[in-house]
């Protein structure tokens, strides 16, 4: 198999460099701004390395419609979340189609790219909130944010004239980076493994059984924003590098962070989240139980059954579709109903809220269910 089509059939580029950035930043400086927040600025970077290919820019009105209605673009491309630019009504007043407007870091002014706007439209809020979280409920974290923002949005192409710095920047590829490493490797088949989590004994079980049918497994942990309570990226990423060094053979398993922020729009993101992993150049991708769920908004596999919506050719990747892993104290390792025949009192099941619970309390989960060296660098990161 040779290396996999990136989504829509081209690698999108939107990075301005030499005299283009030169002539861009010029622009910014003298001429219309737009202050833009963190979850902004990762659109932007995703946008600009091709990671959200095929867009190459933030989407105009007939775009989103097709996206909130039909879980494509307007040209029939699968594409499942809206990716906005949201502006207070009074700074779109000033704003006219074909127009280039610098956006800018909020809390650091840093211009990170300029947009020509291409369309100006008022959204329903309440409808796109049913539409993508199937819930207009606030205590929702996606809605909340959604309800709480503006409700004009600004489409068009973007050309981005500074990359945010990393925190990680051994780790921080672009998707034709990650490319050429796979082809330098050699692997034709790449499974990829979303996470906003700590990688637990149940996470490593679907990995590992994904990397016996493949020639190598990327790690790509989200690092943008995250609800207050998730763990915070730091320490998940320490932890992530020591359950590679002391379980994961060499040579196999790429580590590498996916910058955007985290929407919790369950199924609709799962397929979101396959299609990035296609522009990384995965061929395979991983969906468990309740992928991107957040509370009961979202039935347990969900996440899988959407993606009956779209034939093979439409996705362009392979799901591979893990039912909950869990330790059986009879079978002595981890299993699924699908291989474990033993009753559920012998199944090792910890939740995320207990989990966490322990380790604030400086109390290591059982080592069926977490690693001692993952457990350790969680609650040292979690004392602090």
């Amino acid at each position: 198999m040779g290396t996999i089509q990136p989504h829509g059939g081209t690698l999108i580029n939107r990075v301005a460099s030499g005299p283009r950035r030169e002539e861009l930043l010029r622009l910014a400086a003298h001429g219309k701004k737009l202050y833009v927040n963190a979850r902004t600025i990762s659109d932007i970077e995703c946008i600009g390395i091709g990671a959200f290919s095929p867009l190459t820019g933030f989407l105009g009105q007939d775009d989103y419609d097709s996206v909130l209605h039909r879980m494509k673009l307007a040209d029939g491309t699968v594409w499942t979340l809206p990716v906005t630019l949201a502006v207070p009504e009074a700074d779109a007043a000033w704003l006219a189609d074909g127009e280039r407007v610098a956006l800018i870091g909020e809390q650091d002014g840093i211009v990170y790219a300029v947009l020509t706007v291409a369309s100006i439209y008022t959204a329903n809020l309440l409808e796109e909130a049913r539409c993508v979280y199937k819930t207009g409920d606030p205590a929702h974290p996606g809605v909340r944010q959604l309800l709480s923002g503006p409700a004009v949005y600004i489409g068009g192409p973007i050309e981005m004239v500074n990359r945010p710095a990393s925190r990680y920047p051994d780790c921080c590829y672009t998707p034709a980076e990650t490319r050429k490493w796979f082809a330098v490797q050699g692997w034709s088949t790449v499974v990829g493994f979303q996470t906003r989590n700590p990688v637990h004994r149940a996470h490593e079980y679907i990995q590992k059984c994904a990397m016996e049918t493949v020639d190598g497994l990327f790690l790509n942990p989200l690092v943008g924003e995250t609800k207050p309570d998730d763990i915070p990226a730091d320490v998940r990423m320490r932890s992530y590098r020591a359950l590679l060094k002391n379980y994961y053979p060499g040579g196999r398993v790429m580590l590498g962070v996916f910058p955007a922020a985290m929407r919790y729009a369950g199924p609709r993101e799962a397929v979101f989240h396959a299609l990035v992993r296609k522009n990384f150049g995965c061929t395979h991708f991983i969906v468990g139980r309740d992928h991107a769920g957040v509370g009961d908004y979202y039935g347990t596999y969900e996440a899988q059954h959407i993606f009956r919506n779209f034939t093979r050719e439409e996705l362009g990747i392979v799901p591979l579709f893990f039912e909950h892993s869990f330790f059986c104290t009879r079978c002595g390792n981890m299993a699924t109903s699908k291989t474990c025949p033993h009753d559920p009192a012998f199944h090792l099941h910890l939740s995320g809220t207990k989990v966490r619970a322990m380790l604030k309390d400086g109390i290591c989960p059982p080592a069926e269910f977490s690693r001692p060296e993952v457990a350790k660098i969680l609650i040292e990161g979690m004392s602090t």
